[in-house]
């Protein structure tokens, strides 16, 4: 996994802190011999600690400029010669995640000395992302036999899509007895979503080699991907016992804790060591704007794209939480799915922008990019799995289907306002109003609540669950424009359809105002029959509070003809309706 491919703002700032420490005994008056260094820098490799190494190492080169200004032996000395000096300080930057830096020294360290470095500036190139150039590069170094250069090349060639290739090295590779070759191998199951496998490769290698600790870490990177989160804390503590330090693995103990409970535990993980430069900084920073709900997504994520893989998929759910469907489909158009996550994504902004276009042909490509994942073999009786086949049948519209699979996953949703919201919508379009009503109640997050859907299907339920008033104030404290005139026309029609004829009455009486077709006068006196036959046959709906005056005031108000006519009728009759 590539943590950072540019220096980190605090990486010069750290080099200088760890010289000015070392050397801090330099000035006065006089010049003084300085004490042996009370270290070597194979104990500071041992340790990983890479910047004390680069300290000690730029330490030594002060001593030997001292020291050839003096007359000594310079280099000779400290048991370096300048040559190793410098290609240990590029791997020192190497390591500490600034692979330009290290770029720049190979490639000096090569043109002044012609030393064979060319593997070393093909890695380099491949953290910073320039695949092509590594590819060259590595394709003109001779040695076939190198199990370095069958590594590197074996990932070149997968980020290529040099499929033949890859496909020869992915034999050579897995025919392998070598440890390094194995977990090269397995790591290309990961990044290719085969998680199992990868697993299979790290457990058979971590039997021999228990001493390889950071195996854990992959195993539980694994079981993570695997939405195996408890499983993947245990393995997790094993290596965080004896590497409590470890920028990766507590970034991997945060995320655990993002899944398991929720933003704010997981940011008190990671909170001391996002800001320290330390390496994996960009990761770090891209995970703190998912555990603050995308807080600082535009400042942070855009400079990411290209470093943290993630970075892609959170930005485009940002745009879409924030409505900008064409911001999020420009991110996701050219991303060809190779994982679950991604072929959801991909359909949900397809189906978001299919919705807002009234295109057809982008609902067809979310339902089967969400089709693909819910009927997959290994995603089928996962959450996300069932949650994908529920949303293919939703745009298929076949809401028995639906129900069906978010009755099975119901559980693991019980207060989440968007699941309980699109199982509404479903509850609705099957006829289970009184189900769908109480659903649509609890839902408490405004910016569902004002949706023209949400409006339209609450109407709804209230008139088939004998609460047409409760429709009818859903209306009147709505904004008047185009969206409230159809929620009018809801529910004048199914207050109609549902012998609710007062309701239907008042809502046909707006609509005539709004617009005097005769279509809404049909309907308006079609109502106001129906409540005088409730009336006169002391129906328990479709009734209005005041009595009949009140519908000898609604017809007042009508410029038909007609409406005067049926007034003298119902006065002549008046008697059989109170």
């Amino acid at each position: 996994m590539i943590l950072s491919r540019g220096k980190t703002d605090s990486a010069s700032s750290r080099n200088a802190t760890s010289h000015s420490s070392t050397s801090g005994g330099r000035g006065g008056a006089g010049k003084q011999r300085k004490t042996p260094a009370p270290a070597t820098l194979e104990d500071f490799i041992i340790k990983r600690d890479y910047t004390g190494a680069r300290a000690f190492l730029e330490y030594t080169n002060d001593d030997d400029d001292e020291e050839e200004h003096e007359g000594g032996e310079g280099a000779a000395a400290s048991g370096l010669k300048q040559r190793q000096v410098d290609q240990w300080i590029a791997f020192c930057n190497f390591h500490l995640g600034d692979y330009q830096q290290a770029l720049t020294q190979y490639k000096a360290i090569q043109k002044s000395e012609k030393t064979n470095v060319e593997l070393n500036l093909a890695v380099c190139m491949f953290y910073l992302g320039l695949y092509e150039e590594a590819h060259q590069l590595v394709s003109h170094i001779t040695e076939e036999n190198n199990p370095l250069k069958q590594r590197l090349l074996f990932h070149l060639v997968h980020k290529l899509g040099i499929v033949e290739e890859w496909a020869e090295l992915h034999d050579d590779l897995e025919n392998s007895s070598s440890v390094e070759q194995q977990l090269s191998l397995a790591s290309m199951h990961y990044l290719r979503a085969h998680y199992q496998e990868a697993i299979d490769v790290y457990k058979r290698v971590l039997v021999d080699n228990k001493d390889y600790m950071a195996i854990n870490v992959y195993l539980a990177l694994c079981f993570y991907k695997l939405d195996y989160y408890d499983m993947s804390q245990e393995v997790l503590d094993v290596y965080l016992s004896q590497h409590s330090d470890s920028t990766i693995a507590i970034n991997l103990k945060a995320c655990n804790r993002f899944r398991l409970f929720n933003g704010r535990v997981a940011e008190q993980e990671i909170k001391n060591i996002a800001d320290n430069g330390t390496f994996g900084a960009d990761l770090l920073r891209h995970n703190l704007v998912v555990f603050r709900n995308g807080e600082g997504a535009l400042r942070i994520l855009p400079a990411l794209l290209n470093i943290v893989p993630e970075a892609t998929l959170n930005l485009a759910i940002y745009y879409l939480k924030q409505g900008d469907v064409q911001e999020a489909h420009a991110l996701m158009k050219e991303l060809q799915p190779t994982s679950p996550h991604e072929y959801i994504l991909k359909g949900v902004v397809h189906a978001a922008l299919g919705q807002q276009l009234g295109s057809k042909e982008h609902i067809k490509t979310a339902q089967q990019n969400l089709h693909l994942v819910g009927s997959s073999a290994t995603e089928c009786d996962t959450i996300p799995g069932r949650q994908s086949m529920a949303s293919a049948f939703f745009l298929y519209q076949q809401f028995e289907e639906v129900l069906v699979y978010m009755n099975s996953i119901r559980s693991y949703f019980v207060n989440d306002d968007v699941f309980n919201y699109n199982f509404a919508q479903a509850k609705c379009a099957t006829g289970y109003y009184k189900e769908a009503e109480e659903l649509l109640m609890q839902i408490t997050d405004m910016d569902i609540k004002n949706q023209h859907t949400y409006c339209m299907i609450l109407a709804k339920c209230h008139i088939h669950c004998s609460h047409p008033e409760l429709a009818w104030n859903v209306f009147i404290t709505r904004d008047t424009n185009a969206e409230a005139f159809l929620l009018l026309q809801l529910i004048a029609n199914e207050c109609y359809k549902c012998e609710e004829f007062w309701v239907a009455a008042k809502a046909f009486d707006m609509l005539e105002k709004l617009d005097p077709s005769p279509e809404n006068w049909e309907g308006k006196r079609g109502a106001c029959a129906g409540v005088l036959y409730a009336m006169a046959t002391k129906a328990h709906r479709g009734r209005p509070g005041g009595g009949i005056s009140e519908v000898i005031g609604i017809l007042r108000e009508s410029s038909n003809s007609q409406a005067e006519a049926m007034i003298k009728t119902i006065r002549k009759h008046i008697s059989n309706f109170k």
